[in-house]
């Protein structure tokens, strides 16, 4: 019999059964979503870096394949992000991923090649919108396609990507997917994309589709204690009561810097592993300043962002108390990133790991 193996608190890539976690589908206004897919919407979901988006995305999935109205398929592209402006390779690499991935959903698992072959015989400036074509025709139910990453494409090849969903629109849900969602780091209207040409054009103006924008919250305080609590049921090792308030002062609820920290204090700190022993603000206070000293990826890939000039033109005005002569669009910028918050009243503060 498998040994049944204690969970941990999650700082990479997608929660799994391994991990506490906050059930992904509370964190969306899932009636909305189901009203936007019902509609025949496209629409993006962007939120920072660890924040659960593929998380949303998965579960999503997984719900919309247990009804009995659609199929829904997900697919990173970030396997074409090496591509570029190399649109015949990028289509390569999304079509193949989409085919592994279709393939397990649609039990055949000769759809990869299926896909393959029709980027041969229409080129890559039309595979896409025919690989859509032939699946929506495949399947007995509308298609509902989950769009992972697709930020990290680059050039010609994303604005092929974007140009040949935006064709294929009209052909919904018969001939084309009924929906699409779009997830990425920011909104689409602040894909900034150079062509191979040098000619510099916008993602909403190949893909004027998009009928909302979603993003993800932070945890709310309450949401951080019912994850740590978790960990508490598991293990029976208990959190003093000021914890709560000390983590939400450090991260403001972001979801990967609350999972490092408990990460960091339970696990990474080996004595903590004595599950008797009590987790202390002063042993949160040591987990955050080691996970500072980790130049963990995470918080190394924000502060690479800093060197943008969009962003500096934000974030250094803020740091020495001078006027900002930054756009609204360089501040949703830096929003939709995580490295600034906006107060109820509308005014804009950097976020803990600034």
């Amino acid at each position: 019999m498998a040994k049944k193996l204690k969970k941990i608190f999650n700082t990479a890539g997608p929660v799994k059964e391994i991990h506490y976690q906050l059930p992904p589908l509370s964190r969306w206004d899932l009636e909305d979503i189901l009203e936007l897919i019902e509609y025949q919407k496209s629409f993006v979901l962007h939120a920072p870096r660890q924040s659960g988006k593929t998380s949303c995305m998965l579960a999503l999935q997984e719900y919309l394949n247990e009804r009995d109205d659609y199929i829904a398929i997900y697919v990173n592209v970030e396997c074409a992000q090496v591509a570029r402006n190399d649109i015949y390779e990028g289509m390569k690499a999304i079509l193949a991923e989409l085919g592994s991935e279709t393939a397990e959903v649609f039990e055949d698992f000769s759809i990869r090649k299926k896909l393959l072959v029709i980027l041969e015989e229409v080129g890559s400036g039309n595979a896409l919108l025919a690989a859509l074509n032939f699946l929506s025709k495949e399947s007995d139910r509308p298609i509902v396609l989950l769009i992972d990453e697709i930020d990290s494409l680059i050039g010609d090849t994303l604005v092929s990507v974007l140009r040949q969903l935006r064709t294929g629109y009209k052909k919904r849900p018969t001939n084309f997917p009924q929906s699409i969602i779009l997830c990425g780091l920011v909104d689409i209207k602040d894909y900034k994309i150079h062509k191979a040409d040098g000619e510099i054009i916008t993602g909403g103006s190949c893909f004027n589709i998009k009928s909302k924008s979603l993003s993800l919250g932070n945890f709310t305080k309450e949401e951080i204690k019912k994850l740590y609590l978790e960990h508490t049921k598991d293990t029976g090792q208990v959190f003093e009561d000021k914890i709560f308030d000390l983590v939400w002062e450090y991260t403001g609820g972001q979801p990967w810097l609350v999972n490092a920290l408990a990460y960091e204090a339970c696990f990474e700190m080996k004595e903590n592993r004595d599950r008797s022993i009590e987790i202390t603000p002063q042993i949160f206070e040591e987990a955050k300043e080691r996970l500072i000293l980790s130049r963990a990826t995470h918080l190394d890939q924000l502060a690479d962002k800093l060197k943008e000039t969009r962003v500096r033109k934000v974030i250094e005005p803020m740091l020495v108390g001078k006027t900002s002569i930054s756009t609204e669009e360089d501040r949703t910028y830096c929003l939709d990133l995580g490295l600034i918050k906006k107060q109820n009243r509308g005014s804009l503060y950097l976020t803990q790991y600034t």
